[in-house]
């Protein structure tokens, strides 16, 4: 499974684009669609910076936070539909 990290001001719209496929790049290309963790920010540069160092992480320093939240790596996002 890829795993995509990104910044948007509008999550539920942003998750509906990947699932739609109607935005080119990475989550086209490997079919990233499922919402599996997410964090909240107040002020967007804060968010950014968080971005940036779970850009940083090893693929199993990232694996580990998904699985302390979300143990099945179940797509959160399905409810919003």
């Amino acid at each position: 499974m890829m795993l995509y990290i990104g910044v948007t001001g509008n999550l539920a719209g942003r998750v509906r684009q990947h699932k739609e496929r109607v935005v080119e790049g990475y989550t086209k290309k490997y079919h990233v669609t499922k919402l599996v963790y997410f964090e909240e920010y107040q002020y967007v540069y804060d968010a950014i910076v968080r971005e940036k160092q779970l850009k940083g992480w090893l693929r199993s320093k990232k694996d580990a936070l998904v699985t302390s939240m979300n143990p099945k790596w179940r797509d959160l996002s399905d409810e919003w539909y």
